[in-house]
């Protein structure tokens, strides 16, 4: 059976362990994609019901083996696109910066502050390529489909917020918690940037679900515990509603895909790149669009 989905899910952190424990439907097949800038993850194409989407694990197949800054993040997005895909559900587990949000709450980022340093994060590197206006960086139509599914599931939850990106992979200091909280940031964490400005180079929509883990260094005043998740600055209760949260995940998505499955693409992820077509300096052929 070949991939015919148009949707595909990042997992991201302890989406390894879904795969392992069988939690997001039948697998039917896996690939590597083989990609100008190198292999993307296993890409797995699953099956569910009536649903079916590609998943990918950013950070690894069995456990956390490839930290935020070290993922190929390019070969990922373009072996997606390769297969078909148009629309890009991903997860993440971000810190708390503002404390109206509550550790094990899901939140639906609706902006974006970029806070990386040294990262990978455009496909246009030898080109005038990629001025693209980010008045809404995250897909409407998915984060929509997001909200309307966690009230559909009865979940209660964040429906936006901004999400800052570091680079990682330490943690941060209290000092860099309180500039990000000035300049706006509500949840800290390492994994949206580059992924989501990737996918608009290459016209793909794109939107995130992520579960709050813990309150960001200097939020709360927690003592350090050496050995432990996070060095104690996550406790036990807020373990446990972490782990309630996460296991939310793949039926918050699914209904999300249901939802999604009746839903044009009546955006303007679909038009990024639509400017320099018009102008002629690329064509509709993306593969293309890197060479310079």
């Amino acid at each position: 059976m070949s991939f015919k989905s148009k949707l595909a899910i990042i997992g991201g952190s302890r989406s390894y362990d879904l795969l392992r424990e069988n939690k997001l439907g039948e697998e039917v097949e896996s690939k590597i994609v083989e990609t100008p800038f190198g292999q993307s993850a296993p890409i797995h194409f699953f099956q569910d019901d009536s649903i079916e989407y590609l998943f990918m694990s950013r950070h690894g197949e069995e456990r956390y083996s490839t930290a935020a800054p070290f993922v190929n993040y390019r070969a990922n997005i373009w072996g997606l696109k390769e297969l078909g895909v148009e629309r890009i559900i991903s997860w993440s587990g971000p810190g708390i910066i503002n404390d109206r949000y509550r550790v094990g709450e899901i939140a639906i980022p609706s902006d974006l502050i970029d806070e990386t340093k040294n990262r990978l994060n455009t496909f246009f590197e030898k080109r005038g390529l990629g001025f693209i206006r980010q008045s809404e960086p995250f897909c409407p139509i998915i984060r929509e489909a997001l909200n309307g599914s966690l009230a559909n599931l009865g979940i209660n939850h964040r429906k936006e917020g901004v999400y800052l990106c570091t680079e990682g992979p330490r943690l941060e200091t209290p000092a860099e918690i309180t500039k990000y909280k000035i300049i706006g940031g509500d949840l800290v964490g390492m994994t949206l940037i580059p992924e989501v400005f990737l996918a608009r180079e290459l016209e793909i929509c794109y939107a995130s679900i992520c579960y709050l883990t813990n309150y960001a260094e200097g939020v709360r005043d927690r003592r350090y515990k050496g050995g432990k998740l996070f060095e104690g600055i996550q406790d036990e209760e807020e373990h446990a509603a972490v782990e309630a949260a996460l296991c939310n995940i793949p039926r918050i998505i699914k209904e999300a895909i249901s939802i999604l499955n009746d839903i044009d693409r009546d955006c303007l992820c679909k038009d990024a790149m639509l400017r320099y077509k018009k102008n002629g300096v690329i064509d509709n052929n993306w593969r293309d669009w890197i060479k310079g």
